[in-house]
């Protein structure tokens, strides 16, 4: 085996293991969304309705870790 060689199986095996890592986190949106733990349209919509008026997308709360001031 030469260096080529082992630069294709290297670039094969890599490119293989992305493919994966990207269904895998399409699958993870794909679920959270229909589980409703998280709407990502409202982010995705976020950059056309970025005015200072409009009213956040999650309220925010306040835990005992955050100083209160």
């Amino acid at each position: 085996m030469d260096l080529g060689q082992i630069q294709a199986y290297a670039y094969f095996f890599f490119t293989a293991f992305l493919v994966i890592v990207l269904y895998a986190y399409i699958f993870h949106l794909y679920r959270a969304q229909k589980k409703g733990t998280r709407d990502y349209e409202k982010y995705g919509n976020l950059a056309l309705d970025d005015e200072v008026s409009t009213k956040p997308l999650e309220k925010i709360e306040e835990s005992e870790e955050t100083p209160k001031k």
